[in-house]
This record gives structure tokens, C-alpha cells and sequence, in this order.
């Protein structure tokens, strides 16, 4: 099995569950006013964000990595595509935590209820 098909698997589960991440923040949003927070285009922009930030720091440190020889990789079972000297196949582990983590943060929030002001009846008349 190459890298590529092996990150395949990978990719396809971080990408349902980003789906469903981005699905559960425009539900929040159109639930109404009382929703409020993080929405599903600010919530992608963030996870850009941190994806680009986490590429290029891949990408230095894996080249340094496979320059010392810390890491090697089989050719038979790469692309042959490089960002340097590492393999492009390498950045998929970095484009999978980078979303992974924020969309499991979204659908594992927990929900707390809205707090409950008392109504006139309930006030202490002291």
C-alpha cells in the first residue's frame, strides 16, 4: 500500500467529520439569536489559518528531519512529489490534524442550557 493510499483512508474520515462540524455551526446559527459564537465561515478561516501556519512549519522541520536522516521513506511507495527533500505525502498527516482537531472541538462542545431569569412571580417581594 503507497502513502497515498494509505493518507486516503485518513483524509476521507478527518473530511466527514469536518463536514459535520461545519454543518453543526450553520445549524447553530440558524437557530436563532440566542446562538452566538463561533459561525461555520469564521470557524474555516481560523482552521486555514492554523493549516497554513502548520504547512510551513512541516515543511521546514520535516526537510531538516530527512536531511539528518532521522526519517526515510520507501521511494517504491511515494509520489515521487517533493516539497524540498520531503515527500508530499508527508503533509497529509499536518492537513489532518490541523482540521481533525478543531472539528472535533466543534462537535464535542458541551452545551450548557441558557440561564433562567426568574419571573416576576418568583421575586422575593423583601
Amino acid at each position: 500500500m503507497t502513502y497515498w493510499a494509505l493518507n486516503a483512508w485518513f483524509l476521507a474520515v478527518v473530511a466527514v467529520v469536518a463536514l459535520l462540524a461545519v454543518v453543526r455551526l450553520d445549524r447553530r446559527r440558524a437557530n436563532g439569536p440566542r446562538s452566538t459564537g463561533l459561525t461555520a465561515g469564521t470557524w474555516l478561516l481560523a482552521v486555514g489559518g492554523g493549516l497554513v501556519v502548520l504547512l510551513l512549519m512541516t515543511a521546514l522541520f520535516d526537510n531538516i528531519m530527512i536531511g539528518i536522516g532521522l526519517v526515510g521513506y520507501d521511494p517504491a511507495l511515494i509520489s515521487g512529489a517533493f516539497i524540498g527533500i520531503a515527500p508530499l505525502e508527508d503533509f497529509a498527516y499536518a492537513i489532518a490534524a490541523a482540521v481533525l482537531l478543531p472539528s472535533l472541538w466543534v462537535l464535542l462542545e458541551r452545551r450548557t442550557p441558557a440561564p433562567v431569569s426568574p419571573s416576576p412571580s418568583q421575586e422575593d417581594p423583601a
